[in-house]
């Protein structure tokens, strides 16, 4: 594995909580660092916040960093080197406006998906009131904090500003007055969150995880997508490049999953949605939707279930970590809406034999044949913690089952947080495996591990 590129740029300290920060000016906004299609990225940090070095910017330190940067490390990799990280801590995300107006209620109404994963302080306590649109009832769905799932820390409008690069890469967003043929409104949704140094596509452009690394990787990605599932949220544009990671205190990455523009969260946590015309939206890349999703035909009673959909692509992302195309990208050549099992290529030979299985039954075309992500994530778990649970092919009992809990509550209460940054990914994952365990998800995740398969009844009562 290529650490190089992430010297400086390891665990970083979660920004300190504060109650300002409503307004654009409010920020710092430095270089940008990603791109979509339907916002920029840019780094940011807060005005209010201690300055630190003297008299010195936050912009200049940022300059001398790169430039010490740049004499230790020469031109390599840099495209993962793109900001500091120290001195801009936050980044915020522009989105671009194309909609019938620059009001605050509009733009708040037509964009309520980038809340989701707004924190309590997010929003203004007026703006908290407005009545918004869709699924969303009142107040926009929200989704409580999860180490792998992002946290906006504020949202506001605000005027669109020219910031750096505007001109030259997203002229036709911006508004008339600062480009006379730009299609953009003059206002639009700013969302605060945390700088990460790259995407999980980034980081695998120069890393090949290792078979326990990677498997910590994957069972992240079914941590985040379990606890969306649970409040009622399915992403439905789960790719790698809508991934952010960082490196924890002891090198492992740490995923977090962003970018919930495409999302679909319901109050009623059904995760179905009504397909009845061509105008209702499946959802994101058409390449990463679950079979289930791409076949689906519209008609007065239709409805799509998304409630294993996510889980899907994290078994198509699992190629990616391990080093292999995405089976699903059309340079490829499989299409998800007609591709059979048997087609799927091998994963690479030094892959954990569960990651194998995992990923097969995550890929399965019948939803009703594939793991929910809940028990994907317990059978992860069980091949890296609890061997000696499957070690007498499937006899273990209750007692086996529950020693092994008990062990596993001890180790993670005396493993406790490691050094001062916070909780290390392993420790993270182990307490939200005991978080949400439920007897019967693990019971489904033996039997799928031994047999393949979600026998009735795996353990004697």
């Amino acid at each position: 594995m290529n650490h190089a590129v992430f010297r400086k740029k390891r665990f970083q300290t979660p920004p300190k909580p504060f109650t300002s920060g409503y307004k654009l000016e409010n920020y710092i906004i430095g270089n940008q660092v990603g791109k979509g299609s339907n916002a920029a990225v840019y780094e940011a940090a807060a005005r209010f916040a201690k300055e630190s070095d003297g008299q010195r910017s936050l912009l200049q330190l940022r300059e001398e960093e790169e430039e010490e940067e740049e004499e230790e490390e020469g031109e390599t990799d840099r495209s993962l080197t793109c900001c500091s990280l120290r001195n801009f801590p936050l980044a915020i995300k522009m989105m671009w406006n194309f909609g019938p107006s620059s009001s605050s209620e509009d733009i708040l109404k037509s964009m309520s998906q980038e809340l989701v994963p707004a924190g309590a302080l997010a929003l203004k306590q007026e703006k908290e009131q407005i009545t918004l649109d869709g699924d969303f009832g009142v107040l926009p769905k929200r989704v409580s904090a999860h180490p792998n799932v992002i946290t906006v820390y504020r949202a506001f409008t605000a005027d669109v500003p020219l910031l750096p690069g505007a001109l030259e890469e997203y002229p036709d967003v911006l508004p008339p007055r600062l480009n006379p043929n730009g299609l953009g409104n003059d206002c639009t949704l700013f969302l605060v969150m945390k700088n990460y140094p790259c995407t999980l596509r980034q980081y695998l452009e120069v890393s090949t995880p290792g078979g326990r690394q990677g498997a910590l990787m994957v069972l992240q990605l079914l941590e985040g997508v379990d606890h969306l599932c649970r409040q009622g949220v399915a992403h439905r544009d789960l790719k790698s490049d809508n991934v952010l990671l960082e490196l924890d205190s002891a090198g492992c990455p740490r995923l977090v999953i962003t970018d919930f523009g495409c999302c679909l969260a319901q109050r009623n946590s059904s995760l179905q949605l009504p397909f009845k015309g061509p105008g209702v939206s499946r959802g994101g890349n058409p390449s990463l939707m679950a079979p289930e999703v791409i076949t689906a035909v519209h008609g007065s009673d239709v409805m799509i279930d998304y409630s294993k959909a996510d889980a899907w692509a994290v078994g198509a992302i699992s190629y990616e970590i391990f080093g292999q195309r995405n089976p699903f990208y059309r340079s490829v050549g499989l299409e998800s809406r007609s591709y059979e099992e048997k087609q799927l290529p091998p994963l690479p030979s030094g892959v954990p034999v569960a990651v194998q299985l995992v990923t097969r039954l995550l890929l399965r075309r019948n939803p009703s044949k594939r793991p929910s992500a809940r028990v994907a994530a317990d059978m992860l778990h069980l091949s890296l913690w609890g061997q000696e649970v499957l070690a007498d092919q499937g006899s273990a009992g209750m007692r086996e089952l529950v020693d092994w809990l008990l062990c596993q509550t001890a180790v993670v209460l005396l493993k406790g947080c490691r050094g001062p940054s916070g909780k290390s990914v392993e420790a993270e994952l182990q307490r939200s495996f005991l978080s949400n365990l439920e007897l019967e998800d693990l019971r489904s995740a033996v039997g799928f591990l031994l047999y393949g398969q979600r026998p009735a009844m795996i353990l004697s009562a």
